[in-house]
């Protein structure tokens, strides 16, 4: 699979994947900014992509950044027919605040292909043994 990618910012470095057989490849931020212990921002990478048909980007954490530093991602789902500036949304759940910098890696991106269901009102659903046993309802 090709994917293109458009820089639309002149600080903007194009995605790598660090590893060969890497599942995600790696974002960049465009700005440096400081992220205060609790406070949501959003990060711009300064790329667009062009994501094929049938596919999607999902943007996920960073392990070191999540587990040394509390910077969880916020998600991100990124369809095929976007095409503007790939953004990482971050919270930082840490007691330190944390800076980022030009260039830094902020989050990974997976394509994965996408699965289109038919969606159907129904009056039931059918039985299964999990039921509605939700949150915890497995124990420990």
């Amino acid at each position: 699979m090709q994917l293109n990618i458009k820089k639309v910012h002149p600080d903007a470095k194009i995605p790598t994947y660090a590893h060969h057989g890497d599942a995600g490849f790696d974002l960049f931020a465009t700005e440096t900014v400081t992220i205060s212990v609790g406070a949501r921002v959003l990060i711009g990478t300064g790329i667009a992509i062009e994501i094929p048909d049938g596919y999607v980007g999902l943007i996920w954490d960073k392990s070191g950044l999540s587990i040394k530093h509390g910077l969880k991602n916020l998600g991100g789902v990124i369809d095929a027919g976007y095409r503007g500036e790939i953004k990482a949304g971050m919270i930082n759940l840490s007691n330190e605040d944390y800076t980022i910098v030009v260039g830094h890696k902020v989050a990974q991106m997976l394509i994965q292909k996408v699965e289109h269901a038919e969606i159907v009102e129904v009056e039931n659903l059918s039985d299964a043994t999990r039921g509605e046993g939700g949150f915890g309802s497995t124990g420990k």
